[in-house]
């Protein structure tokens, strides 16, 4: 899997430097990066809206009306 920004490559540095990750996978996350500039961070998608179930708001009218 490649590096998505600079900050998770330097987290990855730190960690391999920590021990905590093999040079072994470090080496194969830079490979599949390639020379590609990288943004410093990598800000989240927006969140889905979620879908409501079919007949979830005949059920909650129905319960109002009780």
């Amino acid at each position: 899997m490649p590096f998505k920004s600079q900050a998770q490559r330097r987290k990855f540095a730190q960690l391999l430097v920590e021990g905590k990750i093999s040079n072994q996978t470090y080496e194969e996350w830079n490979r599949e990066t390639g020379g590609r500039r990288l943004p410093e961070h990598v800000k989240r998608k927006p969140a889905r809206p979620k879908k409501s179930r079919p007949g979830a708001k005949r059920k909650m009218t129905a319960l109002k009306r009780r």
